[in-house]
């Protein structure tokens, strides 16, 4: 799919993506990249962030700036904003980093692994920019990556629905709050975009590229990786700057047909859903191993 932008759109624009390293970060860096922003993306992996840092700007040019952090630390969210709005203001930040899965047993252990991330970190970031933002007299624009069960709950997903709530209600609210300073708020609520490392817990046993959820979906199919990046490109460029406070469905009308969550997982039998736990568990194994190599 062609881009939807001229070339030099966000030129003049610095942006951070947390988990900017890969699946959708990655992509959405990219995308800011190509349109002539300065990007900073931000993760645990400082390897897998240089490595995207450099096959990003050997393809498009400019410049990506890597930070590695756990955005689930406060302190350490404020050490790299300061870094960062020491160098310049940043102009827009995407709250993309997240963790999730499917699972019907819920632990305290399994909840915080989630918060910290989604609820907690995005939080910390959010309020980090945006103070330095009023000191400053900064406009600027905020996309946080939400799902649909904010407006109608998450069965088995459960920490990711009440997480990815929390900040549905942030956006609303700072919006109001932070409009008279030309802070924009704003949320993407996608359905499937299939990335590899959300697939392995979400859809255990399916190859990212597959085509499932053709049956749920009025139009057939998954989304397409430039559908879900034009839209964070509109929603960061100037322009609509009136639009703020709202989160955007982009799903196929899969919500509005189905839901859009996982309660047809109640179905399962519990030699199933072991079945998928232990592929979850793999993918985990696997991710923490990377982090520590």
């Amino acid at each position: 799919m062609s881009t939807m932008f001229r070339d030099g759109l966000l030129s003049g624009k610095r942006i951070l993506v947390t988990g900017g390293g890969t699946g959708l970060g990655k992509e959405m860096a990219e995308d800011y990249l190509r349109l002539g922003a300065t990007v900073h993306i931000c993760g645990r992996r400082k390897g897998v962030l240089d490595d995207t840092a450099k096959e990003l700007t050997d393809r498009h040019g400019g410049k990506v700036i890597t930070h590695s952090v756990d955005i689930r630390v406060a302190q350490a969210v404020e050490e790299m904003i300061e870094e960062i709005f020491t160098a310049g203001p940043l102009t827009g930040l995407v709250n993309n980093a997240a963790g999730n899965f499917i699972s019907k047993d819920l632990s305290p252990r399994g909840f915080d692994a989630i918060a910290g991330i989604v609820f907690h970190g995005s939080f910390y970031v959010t309020l980090a920019c945006g103070k330095r933002w009023i000191a400053g007299g900064h406009k600027a624009s905020v996309i946080s990556i939400l799902t649909t069960w904010v407006w109608n709950g998450g069965p088995f997903t459960v920490p990711s629905a009440m997480s990815k709530a929390g900040i549905n209600v942030m956006t609303q609210s700072l919006a109001a709050e932070w409009g008279r300073y030309g802070i924009r708020l704003n949320a993407i609520a996608p359905g499937p975009f299939p990335t590899k490392g959300a697939w392995e817990r979400l859809n255990p046993g399916l190859a990212a590229d597959q085509d499932k959820g053709r049956e749920d979906s009025p139009m057939g199919r998954n989304g397409e990786m430039d559908e879900l990046k034009n839209l964070a490109t509109f929603l960061m460029a100037d322009g609509c700057e009136y639009l703020t406070g709202q989160t955007i469905a982009i799903d196929g009308a899969r919500f509005n047909a189905t839901g859009g969550n996982f309660y047809n997982l109640s179905k399962l039998s519990d030699d199933e859903w072991q079945a998928m736990s232990e592929m979850i568990r793999a993918a985990n194994e696997k991710d923490r191993a990377s982090r520590t190599a």
